[in-house]
């Protein structure tokens, strides 16, 4: 047996009982049916309204989810700030934190590089590639680099004489200015900040110098 008439099924239905209940009954069910058509012709708007919000608000939980994942996994950096002298641990995990959020590349811009940048650089993802970009590649640097290389993914060093700060492009689309040389992280007060510039500009530049590469292996 049905459990729901159709406004048409209820018409039908009238013509069938023909007591005076039945027929009340009958006619009140058809104002029903006709109430509840005129009140969603006229409300269709606000429906509609009503369908594109809850819509909107699923996208917008989503996206609040993925910041709050981001945030507890730790990928979301900080855009700017300032790092103090002692402050060497938590710099220290900044900048391997940045290391670790590669997934293809790093490109390194730093005129004082030493040991201590190689062995932050083992924390990178497998196939990240690395230059480091550098004013001068003493005989000490150029065999760390080399010993590092027979251990562990090869990186690029090249001599690079024109750059005067610190930076860090990861990606090959995010550009961090670090005021301090990455070997001295926390030693010193410095700043750091994302730069809104897109790392295009820069790569590009980077590509028209006459960059020496040092290959050691």
């Amino acid at each position: 047996m049905p459990y729901a008439f159709t406004e048409q099924g209820v018409s039908m239905l009238s013509t069938v009982l023909k007591s005076d209940t039945a027929v009340k009954v009958s006619i009140r069910i058809i104002n029903a049916f006709v109430a509840t058509r005129r009140f969603i012709n006229n409300n269709a708007q606000i429906f509609q309204r009503l369908d594109t919000l809850e819509i909107k608000q699923i996208k917008t939980d989503q996206k609040v989810e993925q910041v709050l994942n981001a945030l507890e996994s730790k990928e979301l950096k900080p855009k700017q700030g300032i790092f103090f002298n002692g402050q060497i641990f938590d710099a220290y995990k900044f900048v391997s934190d940045l290391i670790r959020s590669a997934k293809k590349s790093i490109i390194i811009i730093d005129n004082y590089i030493d040991d201590t940048v190689l062995i932050r650089l083992a924390k990178r993802k497998k196939n990240v590639k690395v230059e480091i970009l550098t004013k001068t590649i003493s005989k000490e640097l150029y065999m760390d680099v080399k010993k590092y290389n027979e251990q562990y993914p090869p990186i690029l060093i090249k001599k690079f004489k024109d750059a005067h700060d610190r930076f860090m492009i990861i990606d090959g689309k995010t550009v961090y200015h670090i005021v301090a040389s990455l070997k001295d992280l926390g030693k010193k007060w410095f700043a750091f900040s994302k730069m809104d510039i897109g790392a295009f500009e820069m790569i590009t530049k980077l590509k028209e110098n006459d960059i020496l590469t040092i290959r050691t292996k």
